[in-house]
């Protein structure tokens, strides 16, 4: 552990708040843990977890395996219906209840998609990131697979393309419309802005009904055709840094 007498660096942060952090335990769980003998911080056995370590350099065990730390975490989601965009819920289980690799333990969902929504969802703890994906300024581009009730009339492709009155004081901003199927119940949708329910209100105004949504890309992030769903994996460097470039 970092001698205490010596300034701290800016890496360093308290032994008991890098465990809370790691998902390992609330603050008075981890002194216990700590005072029947279970945490090592470089071979050597803690007692007292206000101490200052650097987590980036310093070997922390817990009951004899390594603790790794991770600053920021990145996953993507394919979300299955029935589970909610939110961090707790007392009726639903919620997107972050499925990240079960997580170390840490303030993911949050970026945005949020309805209960019976599938598809990509983006979980981390990068507030910035999450600001720049959701800033009404930025207009990031979301794409839907959209299953309809009735075929899709034509006097309404222009308008869902040019913007459609949804009730609001303006028309939506124009999105980007393409049938996917002969009898025109199936179309891809991408908008690029985030109404609540702007998909559906969409639809409704077209007069028709969505009867199944699924998001397949949000800004350079597409959803992996190997995920199934319910199922996620950790985001490569690349795709990270592409979103934090440009969206």
């Amino acid at each position: 552990m970092a001698d205490k007498k010596k300034k701290a660096s800016n890496s360093s942060m308290r032994l008991d708040k890098f465990l809370v952090e790691m998902g390992k335990g609330s603050r008075s769980q981890i002194k216990e843990m700590a005072k029947k003998g279970r945490i090592q911080v470089n071979g050597t056995v803690i007692k007292a977890t206000d101490g200052k370590i650097d987590p980036e350099k310093d070997v922390v065990l817990l009951d004899g395996q390594p603790v790794s730390y991770a600053h920021t975490e990145y996953f993507m989601l394919n979300k299955p219906a029935g589970t909610v965009s939110a961090t707790e819920d007392g009726k639903y289980p919620t997107v972050i209840s499925l990240i079960d690799a997580a170390l840490r333990k303030d993911l949050f969902p970026v945005g949020r998609l309805d209960l019976d929504t599938e598809g990509l969802l983006l979980i981390t703890n990068d507030g910035a990131m999450a600001h720049e994906l959701l800033s009404p300024k930025k207009h990031v581009d979301k794409t839907y697979f959209v299953k309809l009730r009735e075929p899709l009339k034509q006097e309404y492709e222009a308008a869902l393309e040019n913007g459609i009155d949804i009730g609001e004081e303006a028309l939506t901003l124009p999105a980007k419309l393409e049938i996917c199927s002969e009898d025109r119940k199936n179309c891809l949708l991408t908008i690029h802005e985030g109404k609540f329910h702007q998909v559906k209100r969409m639809v409704q105004s077209a007069e028709n009904e969505v009867v199944f949504l699924k998001r397949m890309s949000m800004g350079s992030l597409t959803l992996d055709k190997a995920l199934e769903t319910g199922q996620y994996r950790p985001l490569t460097q690349e795709e990270i840094e592409r979103l934090k470039t440009n969206a």
